[in-house]
């Protein structure tokens, strides 16, 4: 058989980046280097130790005994719930260098790794059964989650759902990540998917996203009927954005098992999302009017996302070709965008200081974005309240940018911010403004 340059390139580049390469601390957010506070002084509850705890679920096979338990790469139907301990820098790093590291701008070969040490898990769900708890051992985790959020400033879920060829270890530790990042004012729950852990069998993980989406829905719903959590948000990466757009379409059908009005969607982030272009307008349609809003940051260089249109014979969702779309379909995405129903947020390399062209992790890499991420996330904040700047495509279509002035809006919409929590009674209730 045949086959073209680019194709034995791009067998040849995946081949050599197939393993998984540590998690370390990504570059501190804008907003914590040009601040004079940031979210970690805010946490009365902060503890101050390279130690950090997120919740997870999955639906991987368990392996191992109960003392040191894994999941394996292989699907099930079963929903597995448990609580993953992580070390920033595997206990030798004191929390006074971690915070410099957090909050000063520092050399990449500087930051610890993140570490998975332990998992514990609570509960087991089984959706297809009818489970629509757990059982007690259900309901103990969900306690468990609202202890959390007692403790917590943000009341709210954030869900994180990993990317393609990412193992047990690895999607813990980018969702450890994430919370760190927040000032450890969030409770984060990891959504760790069956993988294949490959690059190589991609088409395998394409399969098992499909599988996952409606556990991922059932999850959704309930820790919306089980916890205090004033909603539920979620983050998805590169392929996890085919779990949860697939999940979240699902929440548009009711469920005899749950309330609909139950329900409770927060805010949506799908980062460089590696997933079907056509089949994610469908389900953007389906979930309109579920949730706040959906953000789809996009980024039209990024090299993994055009691998996996070749790949997969279709534009990504990150990376997308509006021509692949019916006419019906592109007359909504461009109302729906310029609605605000959907942000569209266009990561232009050649507009962000440093950011590499080619970009597939500019979400959490960039100092910018990674900042706009969490004034969403913790503030609920639409796109021009961030300090973004709205542009029309040539094809039409609304988006938002980073302006060159970026950091001096920043300036300001922290300097708001700070002014507007001074205000508010120092009850530790929450960080929205």
């Amino acid at each position: 058989m045949i086959r073209s340059p680019l194709w034995v390139l791009a067998l040849f580049l995946l081949s050599a980046c197939n393993s998984q390469p540590p998690v370390r601390l990504m570059p501190p957010p804008e907003a914590f280097v040009k601040s004079e506070t940031n979210l970690f002084d805010v946490n009365k509850n902060l503890e101050r130790s390279g130690e950090i705890q997120v919740f997870y679920a999955t639906n991987r096979k368990p392996v191992g005994p109960a003392d040191n338990q894994t999941y394996s790469r292989t699907p099930t139907d079963t929903l597995h719930l448990g609580v993953a301990d992580l070390s920033i820098g595997g206990g030798e790093i004191t929390w006074d260098a971690l915070y410099k590291l957090s909050t000063q701008a520092n050399d990449e070969a500087l930051r610890p790794e993140i570490l998975l040490t332990a998992l514990h898990e609570k509960a087991q769900v089984s959706p297809v059964l009818g489970d629509a708890s757990g059982g007690e051992a259900g309901l103990a985790f969900f306690r468990l989650i609202d202890q959390a959020l007692a403790a917590s400033n943000d009341k709210n879920i954030t869900l994180y759902v990993h990317g393609a060829n990412t193992g047990v270890q690895r999607a813990a530790a980018q969702a450890a990540q994430y919370r760190h990042f927040t000032g450890r004012n969030s409770v984060v729950l990891s959504y760790i998917w069956p993988s294949a852990e490959s690059f190589l069998r991609f088409s395998r993980d394409v399969t098992n996203t499909a599988r996952t989406a409606p556990t991922f829905a059932h999850l959704i719903r309930m820790l919306s009927l089980h916890t205090q959590a004033r909603q539920i948000n979620v983050i998805a990466y590169s392929s996890g954005a085919m779990v949860a757009s697939g999940g979240l379409a699902r929440l548009d059908t009711p469920d005899p098992r749950f309330p609909q009005d139950s329900l409770r969607l927060g805010e949506v982030y799908y980062a460089a999302p590696d997933a079907d272009f056509r089949t994610f307008v469908g389900y953007l349609q389906r979930q309109k009017g579920i949730g706040k809003r959906a953000t789809v940051a996009i980024n039209m260089h990024d090299s993994v996302l055009r691998w996996s249109s070749l790949h997969q014979r279709a534009s990504r969702a990150g990376r997308p070709d509006l021509g692949e779309l019916s006419e019906d379909d592109t007359r909504w995405l461009l109302q729906a965008a310029a609605d605000d129903a959907i942000d569209v947020l266009w990561v232009k390399p050649e507009g962000l200081p440093g950011l590499d062209q080619r970009s597939h992790t500019f979400w959490y890499d960039h100092p910018w974005v990674s900042t706009d991420l969490l004034l969403k996330m913790l503030f609920g904040l639409p796109p021009a309240e961030r300090g973004l700047e709205p542009g029309v495509s040539a094809a039409g279509v609304k988006y938002w940018e980073f302006s060159p002035d970026y950091g001096p809006r920043l300036w300001a919409i922290m300097q708001r911010l700070g002014e507007q929590a001074a205000r508010k009674p120092t009850d530790g209730t929450s960080v929205k403004p």
